[in-house]
C-alpha cells in the first residue's frame, strides 16, 4: 500500500532572519536618511556627528521645497509622462515582441540583433541629434519632447519576444488563424492575455525609469514645464544650497512611488510571481 506524499515546508532559521533583516535595514536606510536630513536645518547637518534622529524642520522644508521647485506642476507632469511612457512601452512592445516571436517575415533575425545591439550605445551619443530634430519640431520644452523618445525600448521589445516565446504556443496562435482571426484579432484576444503578467512587470519599470530620467529631460526641458527631476535641480542652485530643503524635495519627489508600490504592490508582486511560473 503506497502512502501518500507529503509535503514539508522548510522553517526559516535565525540566520536567514537577520540576513533578511540586513537586507531591510540596508535597501531603507538611503530614505530613512533623507528624510532625517529633510527634518533639519543646514546648520545641524554640517556639524559632526550628522543627526540620526528627526529634527522639528521637516514641515517647513517640505513647504519651501514645495513652492521654491514648484512641485505641483512638476508631480502633475511626471505622472503624465511616466505614465503615458509605461502605456506605449507596454502597447508597443507587446506587439513588436509577438512578431519577433511568432510571426514569420524576410529579416526578423538581423532587425532583432539590431535592436538588441541598440542597448549597447550610450544614450548620451544620441542627445545632440535628438534635441536638433525636436527643436525643428518645435518640441523643444515641451512634454511630447520627453514622451516620444520612450515610447519603445529595446529591452521591452526584447523582454516582451522572450516572454512570449515560451508562453504563448504558436499552436494557439494558428488556431485563431484557422478560426478566420486577422493579426489584431489575434493580438487583442490571445496575446494580451497571455502577456499580461510581463506587461505588468514592463509597465512597472518603465513607469519608474521614467520617473526617475533625469538627462534628457535636463537637456529638453526648462524650468517653466519641468518634470520633478528637472524641477529638483533649481534647489540646489546658489553659492550655499540649502541642503535640507534639497533633501525635502527628494523626499517630495519619491514619495509618489512609495504610495504607488503601497497600493498596487500586491499586483505587481501577483504579475511577476505568474510571469515566472509561466516563463
Amino acid at each position: 500500500m503506497s502512502t501518500p506524499l507529503t509535503s514539508r515546508r522548510s522553517s526559516a532559521g535565525p540566520l536567514t532572519y537577520a540576513a533578511l533583516a540586513l537586507v531591510t535595514a540596508v535597501s531603507l536606510f538611503p530614505l530613512l536618511w533623507t528624510a532625517v536630513a529633510a527634518s533639519h536645518d543646514s546648520a545641524r547637518l554640517a556639524r559632526t556627528p550628522p543627526p540620526l534622529w528627526f529634527g522639528g524642520h521637516l514641515p517647513h522644508n517640505l513647504r519651501v521645497a514645495w513652492t521654491d521647485a514648484g512641485l505641483g506642476l512638476a508631480l502633475a507632469n511626471t505622472v503624465l509622462v511616466a505614465g503615458t511612457v509605461a502605456l506605449g512601452t507596454v502597447l508597443c512592445c507587446t506587439v513588436a515582441g509577438f512578431a519577433f516571436a511568432r510571426l514569420r517575415f524576410r529579416g526578423s533575425r538581423p532587425l532583432l540583433l539590431l535592436t538588441v545591439g541598440t542597448m549597447m550605445v550610450p544614450p548620451q551619443l544620441g542627445v545632440v541629434p535628438l534635441f536638433l530634430l525636436m527643436a525643428r519640431l518645435g518640441w523643444a520644452g515641451e512634454l511630447r519632447a520627453v514622451v516620444l523618445p520612450a515610447l519603445v525600448s529595446a529591452f521591452g521589445v526584447f523582454f516582451m519576444r522572450q516572454y512570449l516565446s515560451g508562453a504563448l504556443p504558436a499552436e494557439l496562435v494558428e488556431a485563431a488563424r484557422v478560426d478566420g482571426a486577422h493579426t489584431g484579432r489575434v493580438v487583442w484576444h490571445v496575446v494580451l492575455p497571455a502577456a499580461r503578467p510581463a506587461m505588468v512587470v514592463l509597465g512597472m519599470l518603465s513607469f519608474v525609469q521614467s520617473w526617475n530620467d533625469f538627462f534628457w529631460p535636463v537637456v529638453a526641458l526648462t524650468q517653466e514645464n519641468p518634470t520633478v527631476q528637472v524641477a529638483l535641480t533649481g534647489l540646489g542652485r546658489g553659492y550655499v544650497p540649502d541642503q535640507a530643503v534639497v533633501m525635502a524635495g527628494a523626499l517630495l519627489g519619491t514619495l509618489p512611488l512609495l504610495l504607488a508600490f503601497a497600493l498596487l504592490g500586491r499586483r505587481i508582486t501577483g504579475g511577476v510571481m505568474q510571469g515566472a511560473l509561466k516563463g
